[in-house]
């Protein structure tokens, strides 16, 4: 019988170390070595015999067709839908509506006469079921297993032949072939490479639902994420009702897309009109409030960007921004003090994109920067217009890519203005471009100097 052997393996590349140490000599990372038991023999039986070379023209091409998921807004980031055979990985935090996320995509296929496994680790049946329930998904096509076993997860996958499989969570199986604990490096890496190895060889496209770390990383070795066709990043505040699907990874299309939907009490809905979402309790007239239309991938969105100051008693004035970078608001506040003359050294800002969105592009430099003299002037800007431009160190205003599709997007919600850099190209959109120079030139056309 073959001894254990205790090794220390990291959590981010999976490097094997002999003693404990604060960084791995591996990927660098600090405290990432965890202590696990392992069998150094090789387990045998398990590698499937070699499968005979044919040349590349006899290929089906339609094998690698996406087959619509029926969630519009999952089609939109994957390109179509899912491939039959690959391996997806979706990521986020706890809470965020993953779970729910799959279900729903499970009970659209399962009600399009798709026969469909879904493995449970972490909830009972039952606790599924009751989801299943309130979101709709209970089909007959939906088969529904509650395992924790990897032996036992192939096993059905083999005689049930799903179309799709989606496995909650792969951080909760485990291989009794390796006496480490579920969850651990090496159960997490060796369990994925034999899903992968399953869904390549039966055809059935397998979806795994995996934890994040507090930093927003996904759990496990870093191998994971090679290991798969694609990466799903579900992102959202609990706060919030907005939720947005990105694709880290995605090896049979574009990464460029986002999903947005919206978490109802019957689970989520997309969003079809997000800039219509973003802006539509706007209140006009308030200074330090402008609208800028920033651009996630290939889709514009309209964003609002509210700020306020107000006076400081404190040595170090505070800096609060809530959906925009903090160390770019920084940068932008030293540019207005620098090259336009408003002084907000002495002022507590406060920075906010509003509806729960993150924007950390460039783009957004005017708006917040238009935006944060309008508070200091108390002077608001007109309601109709928009502002998209990246400021530099010298107050100059760059442009930004794919500035056409997003006056257009303002352009259709009813805005009639949009504040562009100088060489920004013309467009066909009903809307007046106010071409600025620089960021000083933009503030005195309007009139945004404090009195």
């Amino acid at each position: 019988m073959a001894k254990t052997r205790t090794v220390f393996r990291c959590m981010s590349c999976g490097a094997e170390a002999p003693k404990w140490s604060g960084k791995c000599a591996g990927c660098g990372d600090w405290n990432t070595l965890t202590e696990e038991l392992d069998l150094p023999s090789s387990i045998s039986g398990l590698s499937d015999p070699p499968v005979p070379p044919v040349p590349i023209t006899a290929v089906r091409s339609q094998d690698g067709q996406p087959v619509p998921t029926g969630i519009p807004e999952v089609d939109r980031v994957l390109g179509g839908g899912l491939v039959p055979g690959s391996v997806t990985l979706v990521g986020g935090e706890p809470g965020v509506g993953k779970s729910t996320l799959v279900l729903q995509l499970m009970g659209a296929r399962a009600a399009a006469g798709s026969t469909v496994l879904y493995i449970t680790g972490e909830e009972s049946a039952d606790q599924v079921r009751l989801r299943a329930d309130r979101l709709g998904a209970l089909q007959d096509n939906l088969l529904l297993a509650a395992e924790t076993s990897l032996p036992n997860v192939i096993h059905h996958i083999n005689e049930v032949r799903p179309e799709i499989c989606v496995v909650d969570s792969i951080q909760t199986l485990h291989d009794p072939a390796y006496t480490s604990a579920p969850g651990s490096v090496t159960q997490v890496r060796e369990c994925a490479h034999r899903l992968v190895q399953t869904a390549k060889t039966t055809g059935t496209t397998v979806l795994l639902v995996g934890h994040v770390t507090k930093d927003g990383q996904l759990a496990g070795p870093r191998v994971l994420e090679h290991v798969v066709d694609t990466v799903l990043s579900f992102e959202g505040d609990r706060h919030h009702a907005l939720r947005l699907l990105r694709a880290q990874k995605h090896r049979f299309g574009s990464t460029e897309e986002l999903g947005l939907f919206a978490m109802v009490a019957s689970g989520l809905e997309p969003v079809p009109d997000p800039s219509g979402l973003f802006i539509g309790d706007r209140r006009p007239g308030i200074p330090g409030s402008i609208v800028t239309p920033a651009l996630e991938g290939h889709r514009p969105l309209l964003v609002e960007v509210q700020t306020l100051v107000a006076s400081s008693q404190l040595p170090q004035p505070r800096r609060s921004c809530q959906g925009l970078d903090s160390g770019r608001l920084a940068l932008l506040l030293a540019v207005l003090e620098r090259r336009a003359g408003i002084r907000i050294q002495q002022l507590d800002v406060y920075a906010n994109a509003v509806g729960g969105v993150k924007v950390v592009e460039p783009g957004a430099d005017l708006a917040i920067c238009l935006a944060l003299a309008s508070a200091v002037a108390g002077v608001p800007i007109p309601p109709s217009m928009v502002a998209c431009g990246e400021v530099g160190l010298g107050g100059e205003i760059r442009q930004v890519g794919r500035i056409e599709r997003r006056v257009a997007e303002a352009a259709r919600l009813g805005f009639t203005t949009a504040v562009v850099p100088r060489s920004a190209p013309d467009t066909d959109a009903p809307i007046e471009l106010l071409r600025v120079p620089s960021l000083a030139a933009a503030i005195e056309l309007l009139s945004l100097q404090k009195l």
